[in-house]
């Protein structure tokens, strides 16, 4: 969401943007537009209105995984609305977000698969797949259950409908982030730069300056030499200087003369790393880089900038740098009129200036390298995969059932129902602008409390690939962060990347702090490249290439 994650999970200002024209094309649930079909072609739907019937008195037990930045209470209030609409117990599994993976891992060890299978990353579903802990999903049953969702995938990203297929199987529904066209933002502390008389750096020459002053001009000006220009989240501005990305939770391959290649093992990533060697030397980088910015928590937290030990991350995406008065948007007033007024700081900039209530923050475009190449670490459009576990399909209609669900938490095509299913009842949390085009207003205390969807059991469907158009996004628009994104250039995993992704990746980390920290000298940068092809790497690339 995503957060926006997925849905931008932001808890401040949420903005959903129907459109007439929209809801007219979402209301036909099956007006004969084609949806998605087997591997090979794409069909009519079927031509009727009306949904195979279950058993009425069917009384599911269904467990549930997704995105969650708080734990979801079982008697939470939205997720009663819909275990009574369904006829059906919800089990939400409280896996908690930064570990996600490894919590997720330690159930299905002991035998436990949830039957709603959120996968976080794309380049597991091969993984899990080979497992055997998901179920295959037959299109005509998904196009038949779960309508309106894969009617708008279809409409709205049909380059990944089949990003879920596996030998001509379908096992994941892809989950889209349309706010992912915004690369991460390059953030900088501005009073820092006005107290130093410097200005947003614009190449890769002009940043080492900026950062250098950062750690020895006294920025912040308590006389004592405690602050540094950057730490690992910057560090990938600084490889995107030179056209890669290297930090990050998965492989980032980009493509070189029309073949695709590991972005870590590039020969230019030796002049990144000899940057960062000597401004560790010169103790330019936070000493506390290796174990990251965030000290736990929401994960898009960057604890070293809110704290003032860095100037300068590429940490989060664009909302949770908002600062008072960016854009206008839409409020509840303590009489309940809806106004528009300046925005509220939002996520690191409310922590960080709860605590230096002076400092304030500034968007700069990724720096220029020696070559002419900039960058910063995009999110791949296809953030997620929602799948079935092995275990449902063994009950007769409960994966019919679980479709059905996920269509309507996810995908409604009635407004009303729509945006109670994300945000919860209306009038209580939420309520709808006063003028066209409509938007949905968080209402007090709702609209300043962390995570209150999770709390209330709302939003617990997927990221549905709408185009969203409300004033967050139209300032989104504005800041140009559609611009100088390095995407992933292979966004779902072949076998062997399923086999060796976990050990390649831990291998390349190691190995780059070692040659940042000095601890390895740059000389065995090559020597690294052929660890990391006998590791597996090499059949990853070959498997990339085929």
């Amino acid at each position: 969401m995503n957060m926006k994650e997925s849905k931008a999970k932001a808890p401040y200002r949420y903005q959903l943007f129907l459109t007439t024209a929209l809801l007219t094309m979402m209301g036909v649930v099956l007006g004969g537009c084609n949806l998605l079909t087997a591997p090979s072609t794409i069909v009519e739907s079927p031509q009727s209105s009306v949904l195979f019937p279950l058993n009425s008195k069917a009384k599911y037990h269904i467990s549930w995984t997704m995105h969650q930045n708080l734990p979801v209470p079982q008697d939470a209030e939205m997720l009663n609305v819909v275990e009574e609409q369904f006829g059906v117990d919800l089990d939400i599994w409280n896996l908690e977000n930064n570990k996600y993976e490894s919590l997720l891992d330690m159930k299905l060890a002991q035998g436990n698969i949830p039957d709603l299978f959120r996968i976080r990353q794309p380049q597991d579903l091969l993984k899990y797949q080979q497992q055997g802990v998901l179920a295959e999903i037959p299109v005509e049953t998904l196009n038949t259950y779960a309508p309106n969702l894969m009617r708008i995938i279809h409409e709205q990203a049909p380059a990944y409908q089949k990003a879920g297929v596996i030998d001509g199987k379908y096992y994941g529904i892809p989950v889209i982030n349309p706010t992912n066209i915004y690369r991460t933002p390059v953030v900088y502390r501005q009073d820092w730069l006005d107290k130093l008389g410097l200005t947003v750096p614009q190449t890769l020459a002009e940043f080492e300056k900026v950062i250098y002053a950062f750690t020895y001009n006294d920025p912040d000006g308590n006389g004592i030499q405690d602050t540094y220009g950057l730490s690992n989240e910057g560090m990938n501005v600084v490889f995107g200087a030179f056209g890669q990305i290297v930090f990050a939770d998965q492989l980032y391959f980009g493509t070189k003369d029309g073949k695709k290649v590991i972005g870590a093992l590039e020969p230019e990533m030796k002049e990144a790393l000899a940057y960062l060697n000597k401004w560790y030397k010169d103790g330019v980088i936070d000493s506390e880089f290796v174990t990251g910015e965030n000290k736990g928590g929401y994960k898009h937290l960057s604890h070293a900038f809110i704290n003032g030990k860095i100037g300068m991350t590429s940490m989060g995406n664009y909302y949770h740098w908002i600062q008072d008065g960016d854009y206008e948007d839409w409020r509840v007033e303590p009489d309940g009129k809806v106004v528009k007024s300046p925005a509220q700081a939002a996520f690191n900039v409310k922590e960080l200036t709860a605590k230096l209530p002076e400092a304030r923050v500034v968007f700069g475009k990724p720096f220029t390298g020696p070559h002419g190449q900039r960058g910063s670490k995009g999110n791949d459009l296809l953030m997620s995969f929602t799948a079935i576990g092995a275990d449902a399909v063994k009950e007769p209609g409960k994966l019919e059932m679980i479709l059905r669900i996920l269509d309507e938490v996810s995908a409604s095509p009635d407004p009303d129902k729509a945006a109670s299913m994300t945000y919860g009842v209306e009038n209580k949390h939420w309520v709808w602008t006063p003028a066209e085009p409509r938007n949905i207003v968080i209402m007090p205390p709702y609209d300043t409390m962390f995570g209150y969807q999770n709390t209330i059991g709302a939003n617990i469907g997927m990221t549905v690939p709408l185009k969203q158009t409300g004033e967050q996004e139209q300032w989104a628009a504005t800041l140009h962060l559609d611009q100088d994104g390095i995407y992933n250039a292979l966004e779902v995993a072949t076998p062997a990347l399923a086999k060796y992704s976990d050990l390649l990746i831990r291998l390349k980390n190691k190995a780059y702090i070692a040659f940042i920290s000095g601890e390895r000298p740059l000389s065995e940068f090559d020597e690294f490249v052929q660890e990391f092809m006998s590791a597996g790497g090499a059949e990853v690339l070959s498997e990339a290439n085929e």
